[in-house]
């Protein structure tokens, strides 16, 4: 029932996988559910997090996991941020204006609904706007 629920509430928070996903996240996902593969599926690898769900009866999913705990948690923000979110990652160099207002607007919409916190919203903002 707690998986159920939790990979509801996963599945409201990416919505489409346009959602900013954190490191810290992926950090406390990976070390309370990795033997489920809960934090594959925050990260947008749903086969792998498949994979794991149905092999976690062998324990080798849990093994795993506590190796990507590690990877996860020495990973640099810049890293994690061009592996797991495509909004950073498509606007690490220069781009149209049309483009940022849309990137700026679904930013807005991740902080409206509370995805990511006011620090993280400025500081997007700041990278999207001298991107221009």
């Amino acid at each position: 029932m707690l998986v159920l629920y939790a990979n509801k509430y996963l599945l409201d928070l990416i919505k489409e996988g346009n959602a900013m996903r954190t490191k810290s996240t992926a950090i406390i996902l990976c070390f309370f559910g990795g033997w489920l593969g809960i934090h594959k599926f925050y990260l947008g690898q749903n086969v792998a997090g498949i994979l794991y769900l149905l092999f976690f009866w062998t324990c080798i999913p849990s093994l795993i996991a506590f190796v990507e705990f590690f990877v996860l948690l020495l990973m640099s923000d810049t890293e994690f941020n061009t592996n797991y979110n495509q909004l950073i990652a498509s606007t690490s160099g220069a781009v149209s204006a049309k483009d940022a207002t849309s990137a700026l607007a679904d930013l807005k919409g991740l902080f409206d609904s509370g995805i990511i916190t006011a620090e993280e919203y400025e500081e997007k903002r700041q990278n999207l706007l001298k991107s221009l």
